[in-house]
């Protein structure tokens, strides 16, 4: 008896032990450690049906390939149309703010965005609203509204403004700089929002990041991502509220390409791009 009760009581001191860490495991590897950790802030829910991807050579690379994709009833991604020549930001691309985060990914490397940089963000983003010099667009699913010409997109940091589109009739001018949503130059004739920087927007991490028209394939932006018209068009009639872009230097989407869900990186260099 006294035996049995012995044996009980090591059993239970064990027990005990081990339930106050006394038989901790060993620490995983880091890189094991980074992949847990990507897959726990996947950026992509299951409820997104559109994506769109832009993947250039490399970080300081301004020329990319834009493709679309909806997700299937089995929840894989299938393409939809032809891939698409782009232009980035001339000095390419810097870590963007919002969906996967206000940094760079867990064990990442590449620059940060910041203002005037002339880099694009890279990352996970949400598709915002669209706006044009067509008094409407019912073509379109994403909310419009006309480019008036006292529309502005407010760059300056220091302004309570700060990434926000506004209209000098309705917001009192507390800036220094901001950019005309009306241009003479016509590449806002039709502008998609990228929503960079607008959750807990940090003054300085970049604003006013846009898709629209390009002044050709051979000129980088300030930060936005072009195109011709003709695919804009296409781009923007397709999409839907509650699309997301996700706009990599290859690298990084093939090393993100599984913990964050994403369909097979473009074959870089390969002529498989439809030149528009």
């Amino acid at each position: 008896m006294f035996r049995q009760t012995r044996h009980c009581w090591i059993w239970i001191l064990l027990l005990a032990a081990c339930a106050c860490g006394g038989c901790k495991k060993d620490a995983p590897p880091p890189e094991l450690a980074h992949k847990r950790a990507a897959e726990a802030m996947a950026p992509i829910g299951a409820n997104r049906t559109q994506l769109v991807t832009v993947v250039s050579k490399q970080w300081d690379e301004f020329r990319a390939t834009l493709r679309r994709f909806e997700r299937t009833p089995q929840k894989r991604w299938k393409s939809v149309g032809p891939s698409v020549e782009v232009v980035l930001g001339r000095e390419g691309y810097g870590w963007g703010r919002v969906l996967q985060g206000t940094s760079a990914p867990p064990g990442r490397p590449g620059p940060i965005k910041r203002e005037g940089d002339g880099r694009s963000p890279a990352g996970v983003f949400g598709i915002g609203n669209a706006y044009g010099y067509a008094p409407t667009r019912d073509d379109l699913s994403l909310p419009y509204a006309q480019a008036s010409d006292e529309l502005r997109c407010v760059d300056d940091p220091q302004s309570r403004h700060y990434n926000q589109i506004v209209s000098t009739e309705d917001a009192e001018p507390d800036w220094q700089s901001a950019e005309y949503m009306r241009r003479e130059d016509d590449i806002y004739v039709l502008t998609i929002v990228v929503e960079h920087n607008t959750v807990e927007t940090k003054p300085g991490a970049g604003s006013c990041i846009f898709i629209h028209l390009w002044e050709g394939p051979d000129k980088g932006m300030s930060g936005c991502t072009a195109m011709p018209m003709d695919a804009l068009e296409e781009l923007a009639a397709w999409l839907q509220p509650g699309a997301v872009l996700v706009s990599l230097p290859h690298a990084e989407y093939e090393a993100l390409k599984r913990p964050w869900g994403l369909p097979a990186a473009p074959q870089l260099g390969a002529r498989d791009s439809q030149r528009r």
